[in-house]
């Protein structure tokens, strides 16, 4: 039986590692090795960073947040605390674009579920 090699299927390969090196600088984007180097270790930030991407941009929602409800005498906690003792369906993210962009209905939010001062 004659023997078989892998030229073909292996050059497809390697076409296809250096064909997504595409932009890369120098080696990376000529020489396999080191192509499939800068391929893999960018495939892995981008699995690492689309998850990191959800808890920055939750942050930023809450940082924004705090610093709206601040204005109107409140914290962040006391105010989410606020919002679920009154049934307030709005996410962080919602929360956030209503206070960047209507502070009007923002404020009025905040008034609604403001608790009421006491009188010592």
């Amino acid at each position: 039986m004659p023997r078989a090699n892998s030229s073909v299927p292996r050059h497809r390969r390697h076409r296809k590692i250096v064909k997504a090196a595409k932009g890369q600088w120098g080696a990376r984007h000529r020489l396999f090795k080191t192509a499939k180097e800068a391929i893999e270790r960018g495939w892995k930030y981008a699995y690492r960073d689309r998850r990191q991407k959800k808890r920055n941009l939750r942050k930023l929602w809450i940082t924004r947040i705090n610093a709206a409800v601040r204005q109107h005498g409140m914290t962040y906690s006391t105010f989410i605390n606020a919002l679920k003792t009154k049934d307030v369906q709005l996410n962080r993210k919602q929360l956030s674009e209503l206070a960047i962009r209507e502070p009007e209905a923002f404020a009025e939010l905040v008034k609604s579920v403001k608790p009421p001062k006491s009188v010592k």
